[in-house]
């Protein structure tokens, strides 16, 4: 498998979820590759799977935009994967990297409806022209050494996070408007199996138990920055500015609460939505 394509799994199991709600909510929508087209199978298998959405959600309309550079097996494989596609689908092969974006979208006519983006670059142009869908999401591969959470929240999506994949020279983000889509996308790369980097810098081994104390200890420090916060917002900072789940953030508090480091408010019950994290330092 080319390096890039470790994001190739991850975005189609997105996609898979992202189509159906995005066409009952607005009824057309554009997903959009930006990639080098070196490997097919990842416009194939997006093409086919727009494909089997569409057929069940008739009188809907879906683009699929394909941006690479020229390759010869892509222009075959497409056709042969458009050769059943519903009425409802478009797909549109333009030559070009994907700095190429805004001109592609602009010509799909994906202005004013929901645009899903899958890229291979962190260019500033690109991740723009994928955060002005309404609403949008895209998943973005990059060289580890390249900064992605704070490119995608400068580009405008409202959340963005990152994870740095320790066994190949990659980094994936994501950005989105929707706190549920973070945590799906989240999971996703969880169910993955790559390793990530955890908040000491070390290796992270997705698992359905991992140990706490680091993010307990990254989260301690957001108190500390921040003042008290709700443990929504804690499960938020977790998923979107560490490696870790929403669920690793409730068991992070959970110990945290054990040994005294923290308070919280009310004192019983659920702990979840707006029940405030105080740290016990604080005298609050």
């Amino acid at each position: 498998m080319p390096t890039d394509a470790v994001g190739h799994a991850p975005f189609l199991r997105h996609l898979d979820r992202w189509v159906p709600a995005a066409l009952r909510r607005a009824r057309r929508a554009t997903v959009a590759l930006g990639y080098d087209g070196g490997d097919p199978t990842l416009a194939e298998q997006t093409v086919r799977l727009a494909g089997e959405h569409a057929a069940r959600l008739r009188g809907c309309r879906l683009t699929v935009l394909v941006l690479a550079e020229g390759t010869e097996a892509l222009p075959a494989r497409l056709g042969a994967a458009e050769a059943g596609l519903p009425a409802e689908v478009a797909v549109h092969l333009m030559p070009g990297p994907p700095t190429r974006l805004p001109v592609a979208l602009r010509a799909a006519g994906a202005a004013g409806a929901p645009v899903l983006s899958y890229l291979e670059t962190d260019d500033p142009v690109a991740l723009s022209a994928a955060a002005a869908g309404r609403a949008a999401e895209t998943l973005v591969v990059a060289r580890a050494a390249t900064g992605l959470r704070a490119a995608l929240i400068d580009a405008g999506f409202a959340l963005a996070t990152e994870v740095e994949l320790v066994d190949v020279d990659r980094r994936i983000g994501f950005g989105t408007g929707s706190d549920r889509s973070v945590e799906e996308l989240k999971e996703t790369l969880w169910a993955a199996g790559s390793r990530f980097r955890d908040p000491d810098g070390e290796p992270l081994t997705p698992a359905d138990w991992v140990e706490p104390a680091p993010l307990g200890r990254a989260l301690l420090a957001e108190l500390d920055r921040r003042g008290p916060r709700t443990v929504t917002e804690l499960r938020r900072y977790a998923v979107t500015e560490t490696a870790y789940r929403a669920v690793d953030a409730v068991r992070a508090l959970s110990d945290l609460l054990d040994a005294g480091r923290v308070t919280r408010t009310p004192p019983d019950g659920r702990l979840g939505g707006d029940v405030l994290v105080t740290p016990a330092r604080s005298g609050a």
